[in-house]
């Protein structure tokens, strides 16, 4: 089995993107903190999305095979759902006011010797490769309706003229504001935010390894582009091909590289200029 992973810091101050890589028990994904709307520093000026992220790897990597045998993964996410609320609570957190809480997806598996249990939260994705070439997404983009809103606004603020990302990210704020009060609940999306109505949403299940020769995970900031006024999604499929042909890190090198020559965000439309990115590919 070789692993390969990345996770490179975007334009923010932080890389609010976290890898898990527990290896003794064989746990491995990606996690996705967001920064709440109101904004929060800890001791050293670390944003919410980054307490978040970290708070979760910390207790997902620190887990023992005693805590987890018998459980199922969706029972270790609701467990690190309440240890990130914990930690909310003892920072101060109103973790009664949605747009107040630390947040993040998350995307993650563990490796058995015939199968592959999995979990998944809000945007992190996760695909299979098999013998044949074969690319099976696994999981769902739970945000993606979410944005669709917003990148409307986005893409209407380009068509009537508006070149600065600082103008078009102002326009699009208070539907994201909005969208917040929709977290874990059956009309919006579902992200680890110490709620405790994530235990409905969180998804999960078994792969059998036959003939399985790759997993892929990633955070959205890894999304292949997609440009402006293009009816094409982009789709995982088509990240996991070019993962396959470039190579991970020369994959993440050419993403960044279009982002840069992009930096309004106009032809490729996007919330910030460069995004975190976090990336375990395993090869079995």
């Amino acid at each position: 089995m070789n692993i390969d992973t990345i996770s490179i810091k975007g334009s923010g101050e932080w890389n609010e993107d976290a890898l898990i890589m527990n290896e003794g028990l064989r746990i491995y994904g990606v996690l996705d903190g967001a920064t709440s709307i109101h904004p929060y520093r800890g001791p050293n000026q670390e944003t919410g999305g980054y307490l978040a992220s970290s708070c979760i790897k910390h207790y997902l990597e620190d887990l023992r095979a005693e805590e987890v045998n018998g459980t199922t993964l969706k029972q270790v996410v609701i467990q690190a759902n309440t240890r990130l609320r914990d930690k909310m609570v003892e920072a101060g957190v109103n973790v009664a006011d949605k747009i107040s809480l630390w947040t993040s997806a998350l995307a993650m598996i563990r490796i058995h010797e015939r199968s592959i249990d999995f979990a998944q939260v809000g945007d992190c994705m996760i695909a299979a490769v098999y013998a044949d070439k074969t690319v099976r997404v696994i999981s769902r983009d739970q945000v993606a309706h979410i944005d669709q809103e917003s990148k409307r606004i986005w893409e209407d603020g380009i068509r009537n003229g508006i070149t600065n990302r600082e103008q078009l990210w102002e326009m699009v704020k208070p539907v994201i504001i909005k969208n917040k009060s929709r977290m874990n609940t059956m009309d919006g999306y579902s992200v680890l935010s110490g709620e405790p109505e994530l235990a409905d949403f969180v998804e999960y299940g078994t792969l059998n390894r036959i003939n399985l020769k790759a997993i892929l995970m990633v955070t959205d900031g890894l999304f292949h582009p997609v440009e402006r006024g293009s009816t094409d999604s982009g789709g995982l499929e088509r990240l996991v091909q070019s993962v396959m042909e470039k190579s991970l890190s020369s994959y993440a090198d050419w993403l960044i590289s279009l982002e840069v020559e992009d930096s309004n965000c106009q032809k490729y439309p996007r919330f910030k200029v460069s995004d975190d990115k976090t990336a375990v590919w395993i090869q079995f």
